[in-house]
């Protein structure tokens, strides 16, 4: 296994008395994209939202086991420093409303009280929203809202709002359902750019995107961990019958 940014043991959450996941045990490799995969309600989204914390936002949420960030617990971190550290983009673009796109880049910082001086600002901006490949489309109205972009570039926005706070993972809870094709495929060639520079964990049930992009894959069903491996070999050779049936469209 290559080195692991991120390790799951005994992992289980619940809401209330139900049990959303079982006994998760999974390693993030470092610099890869790990998809997560498997039918609507079987656990994906609330292992994600395990991962930064936000699961315990929810009342009478409650888990159980370890999670660990370059070997660090995150249970027993600040949650605001493990949402610096883990950077999330959810499945409906989200910019602030009322900011601009220059302040949706740096409103991380600007929530967590860090003082950064305009020099540094400039560079955080332009710098992220490169990454997330949409400075040459917004460089001329910064100060325009962000709400007036597409679906798609407000999609990058949120990327580039994630990538700002210089995150060690990104997690994306299905990035593109809400776009259309052509916007689906910018942020695809998005995503493979960017784990040269930062750990990806895509939640997804469409499995022509895994196939597409992932470089390892999760199969969750039921709110188990059914089967884990290099998304070549998940996708040609399952081991388990439950992977093989959801793949082939027998489920989900």
């Amino acid at each position: 296994m290559e080195s692991a940014v991120l390790k799951i043991e005994d992992f289980s959450a619940f809401f209330g008395e139900n049990q959303i996941l079982k006994e998760i045990n999974l390693s993030i490799p470092q610099k890869r994209i790990t998809a997560i995969m498997g039918p609507s309600g079987c656990g994906k989204t609330t292992l994600i939202r395990c991962v930064n914390r936000m699961h315990e936002l929810i009342p009478d949420a409650r888990v159980s086991g370890k999670i660990f960030l370059d070997g660090e617990d995150i249970y027993a971190t600040d949650p605001i420093i493990v949402r610096r550290q883990i950077g999330m983009v959810f499945q409906k673009p989200n910019p602030f409303p009322m900011m601009s796109i220059y302040d949706n880049v740096i409103a991380g910082y600007n929530l967590n009280g860090i003082k950064l001086t305009k020099g540094e600002e400039e560079k955080i901006v332009q710098g992220s929203l490169k990454k997330a490949a949409l400075w040459e489309e917004v460089k001329e109205s910064l100060h325009r809202r962000g709400t007036f972009l597409s679906g798609g570039q407000q999609q990058r926005l949120c990327i580039a709002r994630a990538l700002a706070m210089g995150p060690a993972i990104l997690l994306l809870d299905e990035p593109t359902s809400a776009l259309d094709p052509k916007a689906t495929s910018h942020i695809e060639e998005l995503i493979v750019q960017l784990k040269d520079t930062v750990s990806i964990i895509l939640v997804t049930h469409n499995m022509a995107q895994a196939a597409r992009v992932s470089d390892f894959a999760a199969f969750v069903y039921l709110g188990e961990l059914i089967e884990f491996g290099p998304s070549g070999t998940m996708f040609t050779a399952p081991r388990d019958k439950r992977t093989e049936a959801y793949l082939t469209g027998k489920f989900g």
